[in-house]
């Protein structure tokens, strides 16, 4: 979920996953390290419908992708009636360009969700771009397409009940895909992990993910994350029941998590109508679990692991009745915040499981991921209604935030700017 001078080397920083550096760029879902963190502090922590608004950009059409921010422009996926869109804004918000990339747009529970759900990712020099359709493709930053392929072709059909929604990972030259598709039989594939050459589109490797998931337990939308460093580094895949690591030089297994949606030590109670949407967030060498609506949260250390960590207490250090649905979890500073689908948020301690406070900010449904910046979380309502709260052990409420639009996508931020996505407008919002 930055951007300008520095834009060379933290490119290719932060996309080998460097925390050591500063930077400007927003250059995918939940930044520069994938963890919902922001680094900048003069960021603005109040506005309204007409307080603090730098720019309105109308969309033609609704979607739940958080923009991605490079130097001097904004891309963001979005639907126009039956077409799926790429749009680039530059930061003064002054529309570049649109491209048409695919048709098809399927709408999901009465506008909760569309085919323009998956965020893009830019490293500078392109965009890439995925849809619920199966469409993945690249771009440059000029808006010329490089390649395009449908995914549903080359690796089968998605049978997902409110579609695909799961964002590519990008580091270095290779793209990532985790494809939880749903039910099985001769046209359907259960699961599918990919690496791609980001800048052909050509396969790498692909390898099956089988679990045990039956009935709706085996669709997915949740989007992979990376977790270590160097040779240990691994793609974490997150669904079907299972968080399941694959190295990602060979695309084998190297280590998975069963028994999150139970019967386990963790969660007795198994539910085969419920399915994972929010996705796992990693932090030095934590990662943080969520699972499915009444389940539970997790705390791994898998570092070194190997094999079913399923019941290893030397990997999972704790564990929390509770989880977010929807939006993913945030680590930062020691503590690890939760905001539930119904607004409300636990806040607990990072090496013990410890629970600070369990409260509710808004009432409204939470959608988005919480984002961590200049030192708030910004927990963003389907209403519009955007909360700000200090980090720290205490609920503190900094501000409370009105836009009267319907939001779904996380927000971004980029030189001192909070960019918000909702279905009618592209919002640009600065201090005074």
């Amino acid at each position: 979920m930055l951007r300008d001078c520095l834009f060379l080397s933290w490119g290719a920083l932060c996309l080998l996953g460097t925390s050591t550096v500063q930077g400007d760029n927003w250059p995918q879902w939940r930044g520069p390290q994938g963890d919902g963190i922001c680094s900048e502090q003069n960021v603005p922590v109040s506005w309204g419908p007409e307080t603090n608004i730098a720019w309105k950009v109308p969309l033609p059409g609704p979607g739940g992708a958080t923009p991605v921010v490079w130097g001097d422009r904004i891309f963001v996926t979005t639907s126009s009636g039956d077409d799926l869109l790429l749009i680039c804004i530059s930061t003064k918000g002054e529309k570049l360009w649109e491209r048409k990339v695919c048709t098809g747009n399927a709408i999901a529970r009465g506008e909760e969700g569309n085919s323009a759900s998956a965020s893009p990712v830019t490293d500078g020099e392109h965009v890439w771009v995925f849809f619920g359709t199966g469409y993945l493709a690249c771009f440059d930053m000029e808006g010329k397409e490089v390649w395009k392929f449908d995914v549903q072709t080359r690796y089968g059909k998605f049978a997902i009940a409110f579609g695909m929604t799961s964002t590519p990972l990008l580091e270095v030259d290779h793209l990532y895909l985790q494809l939880i598709h749903g039910d099985t039989g001769k046209d359907y594939i259960v699961g599918k992990v990919v690496k791609l050459n980001k800048l052909t589109g050509a396969e790498v490797w692909a390898v099956d993910r089988p679990t045990g998931a039956v009935s709706e337990n085996k669709h997915g939308y949740a989007s992979p994350v990376f977790f270590g460093a160097g040779k240990e580094r691994v793609l974490v895949t997150h669904g079907a029941d299972h968080t399941i690591a694959y190295d990602l030089q060979t695309g084998a297994e190297v280590w998975r998590m069963a028994g999150l949606n139970g019967p386990s030590p963790y969660n007795p109670r198994f539910d085969n109508t419920l399915r994972f949407v929010a996705s796992p967030v990693a932090s030095g060498d934590a990662l943080a679990i969520p699972t499915a609506k009444n389940g539970p949260a997790l705390l791994l250390r898998p570092a070194h692991a190997k094999g079913n960590i399923t019941e290893s207490k030397e990997v999972v250090r704790w564990f929390n009745t509770k989880t977010p649905d929807v939006p993913c979890p945030l680590i930062y500073e020691g503590l690890v915040y939760f905001c539930r689908k119904d607004g409300k948020v636990f806040c607990c301690d990072l090496e013990t499981g410890e629970e600070y406070y369990y409260e509710r900010t808004h009432s409204a449904q939470h959608r988005a991921s919480p984002v961590m910046a200049g030192g708030n979380l910004y927990l963003t309502a389907r209403d519009g209604h955007v909360t700000v709260l200090k980090a720290g052990k205490t609920l503190e409420i900094v501000s409370q935030n009105e836009l009267g639009e319907t939001i779904t996508a996380s927000p971004a931020f980029s030189n001192g700017v909070l960019y918000l996505r909702t279905f009618q407008h592209l919002i640009a919002i600065r201090r005074p």
